[in-house]
């Protein structure tokens, strides 16, 4: 009887092994599979893509003047504050002018002594002339009063010609703008003793100004006239777009660069004489494949993206290392990674892992 009870014993327990892994294996069946994460996609194509540097440029005025005195004495005016907008000839700054305008009077004076002895000697020269040709007076006396006259018409001329020297040189002591532009900074205060070394301030024409870029020696075989240049703010924002229309042709020194300039026309006084920017040059623009910005996800620093493949009838996201270049409105330009008539994944890519399946919008 015992190995009866031992065999009935093995094909229960038989049994219920097999029991439980039909109900296992059914209970698999069962579960679900995987759901596809819907997407937007976006065909990969080319677009004209410039290869361009930025650089710091200075901005220069073609006209720029720099005020020094050039007569001494102390200031008794200053009429203008820095950065105001002044007319050709308008005036700035007054020097003490006292001891030059007493100087002027003198002069003067002087002048009309001269004068009162010139006219006297004509009248003299010309009546001994009368006398002479009537054989009254005598040679002697008909070149003395010739020789009178001369000199005193040559000291009445040289008076008049210091004179205008003195009116010119009161002149010096009014400061006044060489031209229309805005008044730099002013160093110097009333009551200030002036002399020609002193500055007393800067006047610069705020058109037809100059961005000065200094370009690396190294990019000196790229550099040709005419390349495109896009002045930036510190936004980013362009400002104007220009071309290159001077190239120096020697390397500076101290920068080891070379001076590059772009004519630069702003409205509404955006750019001012020595204002920094920065300066975009555009070396070339060649087809180039670009992504939008929302496609490329960072991990540890690289950019990947996400692509559709197929395999079997179904889709899953691929993840692709990608490199980028430059940004163009809101895409980027990708450099190496993604062909042109690849599908990239353009929504949803935070959700998304390496060969998860996808259902593609379009």
């Amino acid at each position: 009887m015992r190995p009866s009870r031992t065999i009935l014993l093995s094909l229960s327990l038989l049994l219920c092994l097999g029991l439980t892994a039909c109900q296992k294996a059914a209970t698999v069946a069962a579960a679900p599979a995987f759901q596809a994460l819907p997407v937007k996609t976006l065909t990969v194509s080319s677009q004209p893509v410039p290869r361009s540097d930025e650089y710091v440029a200075t901005i220069k005025s073609r006209r720029s003047a720099t005020l020094n005195p050039q007569v001494d004495g102390n200031l008794i005016a200053i009429v203008v504050h820095s950065g105001q907008l002044v007319s050709a000839g308008q005036l700035l700054m007054q020097i003490d002018p006292s001891k030059q305008e007493a100087t002027v009077q003198s002069q003067a004076a002087t002048v009309q002594q001269k004068l009162a002895v010139y006219r006297y000697d004509r009248i003299e020269f010309e009546r001994q002339s009368k006398l002479y040709a009537a054989q009254v007076a005598s040679r002697d006396a008909y070149d003395q009063a010739r020789q009178a006259f001369e000199n005193s018409k040559a000291d009445y001329e040289s008076s008049v010609a210091l004179l205008e020297s003195d009116k010119k040189e009161l002149g010096y002591y009014s400061i006044r703008a060489p031209f229309t532009g805005i008044v730099g900074d002013i160093p110097v205060h009333v009551g200030d003793y002036v002399s020609a070394s002193t500055l007393l301030t800067t006047v610069d024409e705020n058109r037809d100004l100059e961005a000065y870029i200094y370009v690396p020696a190294e990019m000196a075989s790229q550099l040709r006239m005419g390349l495109a240049v896009e002045i930036l703010n510190n936004n980013e924002q362009p400002l104007e777009k220009t071309a290159i229309d001077f190239i120096s042709p020697q390397v500076d020194n101290g920068l080891q660069g070379i001076l590059v300039k772009a004519p630069v026309h702003p409205d509404d006084a955006v750019l001012r004489n020595a204002q920094l920017v920065k300066a975009r040059i555009i070396w070339s623009t060649a087809p180039t494949p670009v992504i939008p910005v929302l496609a490329v996800v960072r991990l540890g620093g690289q950019a990947f993206v996400y692509t559709v493949q197929s395999q079997d009838g179904h889709d899953f996201a691929h993840q692709v290392a990608v490199t980028l270049g430059d940004t163009v409105g809101n895409d980027y330009a990708v450099l190496a990674g993604l062909q042109n008539g690849e599908k990239v994944i353009i929504s949803g890519t935070q959700f998304l892992a390496d060969h998860m399946p996808v259902k593609p919008l379009g």
